[in-house]
């Protein structure tokens, strides 16, 4: 009884163990207690003190056992966990190639559009940075790195094999003794396209050599051989300042000696222009701005050579040089630009002039008579002169203006509008009528009979006269066209274009994109050839000129001569337009139509198209 209670405790003990292990404590926990139970003597108790044995070696047998089964049960939690810190660091080991994949491609999506931060260290370019790191951005972390370097660099106790690379888990660093030179990260590393080891060392030779280098830059030797160009440059110098003042010096003296034995009087007529005083002074004033040229141009080559001796002042010497040098070059340029424009001037100026005395000749035999010009009178001749000398020399000043240095500036373009204020304010509509019909006249933009366009009136001009300009349109309408107006508006001639160069008319199809562009380009070009009016040579061509969301825009171009007829032209274009491509079964797309290609009926006219089909030619 008492081994049946004593199981019983033993077993509900086990009961509140974990359940993971219950099974197998349970049955080791039976067989312990089977076997020391089994074990124990059958002899009947006789005694207070064997009894008293026997309760004392069940209780210890029952703790070894409760041990046995906290010892087991210890072990096999041990199990439990490193089975679940294995789990764990599968999963993160899974989770962070995912995430350093999605780095990856994100990286590459943004490798051509991202450019790099150069880490620049005296000019040279050593690597380029991409990657952020602990709140650094690229352009910091390149800063950094320059110091870094420039100040390991000029260290006189520089020893190059200290530049090594530490790696850790998260970052391997490129270190010179205990500084961090430059942490790369594996951003950084998926930005090359490398691991971070092979990065660093890619990275570790480069850093050595500029280091090297700027250690050689910056040793004693270096700066004392910097020191002594500095003293001979400015010991140059000096001479050369004693060498210009004696020399300008003597220029001075031999001044006064030719103002006092060789210069003469400058007259103009009876007019002392300049006497020999008047010269020396000319002549000593520009002696003492030619030396302080020449001085400055000196200071100008000795300053940024001075400043460039030394690392550290380079960069100063570089915009010193450049503050001194661009306004030369920029006056001497000017001055140079300019003479074509001041030869253009002469010209345009002696060209007016002569014509003006031309005109005046003209003018003088009118009056006196000596020449008869039917329907001009006499007392015309003076007044009209003045009319046209006027429009001459406001043309020439008008052609002149763009030539004049600081024609684009404010001030410039301030008195040319107060100039044309003060004309227009001062002018009568009838005065500035005739003014524009003898400026219309002599520009000669258009003569009788020629086809123009003014503003949005085309016609033909039947009538000039020096206050109106008539034409008529092709619908026979009679427009009259003020002078002035046609002085203020855009005068397209389409005469003189066709006569000359011959005129070129267009039109814009559309076509679909199933539609091959060489076959659209050949049936416009046949289309153009058909045409009535358009010159075989040289020989029309097309445009693409706009790809649309349905459909391209092709342009068709082709010349022609009669500017007469140029509405006939298009309408007769247009019609063979439409005969070529539905001859060639080819749909036009145009105003904005787009054809459903989900079997819907062709826009393309059944006859006589379809039955006298021509097959497009090919290239």
């Amino acid at each position: 009884m008492k081994q049946f209670l004593l199981r019983l405790v033993i077993l509900a003990g086990i009961s509140f163990l974990p359940t993971v292990s219950n099974a197998q404590l349970r049955e080791k926990a039976e067989e312990l207690l089977s076997t020391t139970l089994g074990n124990e003597p059958k002899e009947p108790v006789t005694s207070t003190d064997t009894f008293s044995l026997d309760e004392q070696h069940r209780k210890d047998s029952i703790k070894m056992q409760e041990l046995a089964l906290q010892l087991q049960e210890m072990k096999l939690n041990e199990i439990l966990l490193k089975d679940e810190l294995e789990s764990t660091k599968n999963s993160n080991a899974t989770a962070d190639s995912l995430k350093m994949a999605e780095q990856r491609n994100r990286i590459d999506s943004l490798r051509a559009l991202t450019p790099g931060v150069p880490v620049v260290v005296e000019g040279d370019t050593l690597f380029h940075l991409y990657a952020k790191r602990g709140g650094r951005t690229p352009v910091d972390r390149a800063e950094d790195i320059l110091n870094i370097m420039v100040k390991i660099g000029t260290s006189h106790s520089l020893k190059k094999d200290s530049i090594y690379i530490y790696d850790s888990e998260y970052v391997t660093d490129i270190m010179y003794g205990d500084k961090v030179i430059l942490s790369i990260t594996d951003q950084d590393a998926l930005w090359q396209n490398l691991s971070r080891i092979a990065l660093a060392e890619q990275y570790q030779p480069i850093i050595q050599n500029k280091i090297q280098e700027l250690r050689e830059q910056h040793s004693i030797l270096q700066i004392a051989k910097r020191v002594l160009l500095f003293i001979l440059v400015i010991i140059i110098q000096y001479f050369l300042f004693k060498l210009t003042n004696y020399l300008f010096k003597k220029l001075r003296r031999k001044i006064i000696w030719l103002k006092q034995n060789r210069l003469r009087s400058i007259t103009i007529r009876d007019y002392e222009f300049l006497n020999t005083h008047r010269q020396g002074r000319v002549l000593m004033f520009f002696t003492n701005v030619t030396r302080w040229i020449v001085l400055l141009i000196q200071l100008t080559i000795s300053v940024p050579i001075l400043f460039a001796i030394f690392p550290q002042t380079e960069d100063l010497a570089l915009k010193i040089f450049s503050y001194l040098l661009e306004p030369v070059k920029m006056i001497f340029k000017s001055v140079a630009s300019y003479i074509p424009n001041l030869f253009i001037i002469l010209v345009i100026y002696y060209c007016i002039k002569y014509i003006v005395k031309g005109i005046q000749y003209i003018a003088n035999e009118i009056e006196s008579e000596n020449l008869k010009i039917s329907g001009f009178y006499p007392d015309w001749a003076q007044p009209t002169f003045n009319i046209i000398r006027f429009l001459l020399y406001a043309f020439m000043i008008a052609m002149i203006y763009p030539y004049l240095p600081g024609s684009d500036s404010g001030v410039f373009q301030g008195i040319s509008v107060f100039v044309g204020l003060i004309i227009s304010l001062g002018s009568s509509t009838v005065i500035g009528n005739i003014i524009a019909g003898l400026v219309i006249t002599y520009m000669r933009p258009f003569k009788l009979g020629d086809r123009i366009q003014l503003n949005e009136t085309t016609g033909n001009v039947i009538e000039k006269t020096p206050f109106v300009t008539r034409l008529r349109t092709p619908k026979n309408e009679v427009v009259t066209i003020p002078n002035s107006f046609i002085m203020s508006s855009h005068t397209t001639n389409y005469s003189v274009s066709a006569r000359q160069y011959g005129l070129i008319i267009h039109s814009t199809v559309t076509i679909g994109y199933d539609v091959p562009w060489r076959q659209v380009h050949q049936l416009l070009i046949n289309a153009a050839r058909q045409t009535t009016g358009v010159l075989p040579e040289p020989k029309p061509f097309v445009l693409e000129t706009e790809l649309s969301d349905y459909y391209p825009c092709y342009q068709i171009n082709a010349y022609i001569k009669d500017a007469d007829k140029l509405g006939d032209i298009y309408s007769d274009l247009h019609q063979n337009i439409q005969d070529v491509f539905n001859e060639a079964g080819v749909e036009i797309m145009s105003p904005h139509y787009f054809a459903g290609r989900d079997g819907s009926a062709s826009t393309i006219p059944a006859s006589p198209y379809l039955d006298d089909r021509v097959e497009p030619s090919k290239k």
